[in-house]
């Protein structure tokens, strides 16, 4: 009877600390899984981005001239260089950093396009950057043509000297946002104008 009641309690320990260790690991996997969120994006490989690669932008909705734009349009568009870009996601960590990159404003494309206003007053619309995987970031008019972040908000097609290549021929940046990674689209296939309703 005694072998057996220090059998069962020797079992009862190990079991016992086996848990503790088990949730320990749970715990640090779960705590690097939780870093890996905040470091804003799960790393995706090559052949799942190939997914989602996107050769044209189109700009379309509420404008009088829809576009279908390549970087090559882009290039005979005003270029804009940017200097040391950070992409910093919501929990405040560096996603990446840019030296430089070259680009179109934002609000020089829906120029372009022009937005259907239907005169001077008529500015309740919003303007939707949509990814391939369907990841979208969010305008106001009043942002783009009424504020300092249309000034900062492009359409980037090289970064560091190189075209964009593994996360599709063009991406959108809002440089003057505090966290930029919400507002970083790639993959960018279309800019919607929407009118508010």
């Amino acid at each position: 009877m005694k072998n057996i009641a220090k059998i069962t309690t020797t079992f009862f320990v190990a079991f016992t600390f086996g848990m503790c260790n088990n949730v320990k690991k749970q715990d640090s996997s779960g705590t690097s899984s939780v870093k890996n969120k905040e470091a804003c994006m799960i790393p995706i490989s090559i052949s799942d981005s190939a997914k989602y690669l996107s050769k044209q932008l189109e700009i379309k909705g509420e404008v009088e001239f829809p576009l279908i734009l390549t970087v090559d349009s882009l290039k005979q568009m005003k270029i804009t260089a940017i200097d040391s870009f950070k992409v910093v996601c919501q929990s405040g960590g560096t996603m990446k950093q840019n030296i430089s990159c070259k680009g179109v404003l934002l609000k020089d494309i829906l120029e372009k396009a022009k937005i259907k206003q239907i005169n001077h007053k008529d500015r309740n619309f919003y303007i939707v950057a949509r990814a391939a995987d369907d990841y979208k970031a969010t305008f106001s008019w009043a942002e783009l043509f009424n504020n300092p972040t249309g000034e900062h908000t492009y359409v980037i097609f090289e970064e560091n000297g190189l075209p964009i290549k593994q996360k599709g021929d063009m991406i959108l940046i809002c440089t003057n946002d505090i966290k930029t990674g919400p507002r970083h689209v790639f993959w960018l296939k279309s800019i919607e104008v929407n009118r508010v309703n």
